[in-house]
């Protein structure tokens, strides 16, 4: 079924009806902010209390940071065929999202440093400028000095201008890590979303959002 289209159950109104277009509202909103994210990484939060929760979120605030708690189910909705979709294998249990819109390292970077006080919050998975990081090489980014730093320090290195941003960043990570080929998911061109919300209804029961 094309996302945006009403199972026959629903398309007399009533509750079921309205409930599917709440949510229809939401993918949509959450496919918005990915599309205008340089950057989105994935957090487990369990075990932090509602003060440090907080705390979290005034420092991702400070920094033009956005942080959200999403449905998984209606996350999954939101990236498919994005660029993003590579976060579709970490989005299992409780899952909280920052979206970074100047600096892609910043949310990584405020993560980790919020994690050496706070053994609770962990590290999922991101993307940074359409590269897909896995849990381990994620926190080699939060490493990885801020954009203008990294430009300046690292473009005098090549022949010629470099202005993409993701290149030199994956480039960095290769060396820091040595483990095989980078799990990256090649980019694709943003597409409307072609799966249900009701199919996202059918096993949103079975897992912990």
């Amino acid at each position: 079924m094309i996302f945006g289209e009403f199972p026959k159950s629903e398309q007399g109104g009533g509750q079921m009806s309205q409930n599917f277009e709440n949510k229809k509202v939401v993918v949509e909103e959450i496919r918005e902010k990915f599309s205008n994210a340089k950057s989105a990484i994935l957090v487990d939060y369990r075990g932090l209390t509602v003060a440090e929760a907080t705390e979290l979120r005034t420092k991702f605030r400070e920094a033009g940071v956005e942080y959200k708690v999403y449905k998984n189910n209606l996350m999954k909705l939101a990236i498919k065929e994005s660029s993003f979709e590579g976060l579709t294998a970490d989005l299992a249990g409780p899952s909280a999202i920052a979206f970074g819109y100047e600096d892609p390292v910043t949310p990584a970077k405020i993560v980790k440093d919020f994690a050496k006080d706070h053994s609770n919050l962990e590290l999922k998975a991101g993307v940074v400028e359409g590269e897909y990081y896995d849990n381990v090489k994620i926190i080699e980014i939060a490493d990885i000095p801020s954009r203008d730093v990294l430009l300046s320090r690292l473009v005098g290195s090549f022949q010629a201008p470099i202005s993409n941003f993701a290149y030199l960043v994956k480039n960095i990570v290769d060396k820091r890590v040595e483990e095989g080929e980078a799990n990256v998911q090649p980019e694709a061109v943003e597409a409307p979303v072609e799966e249900s919300v009701e199919q996202a209804d059918a096993v949103e029961t079975t897992e912990e959002a």
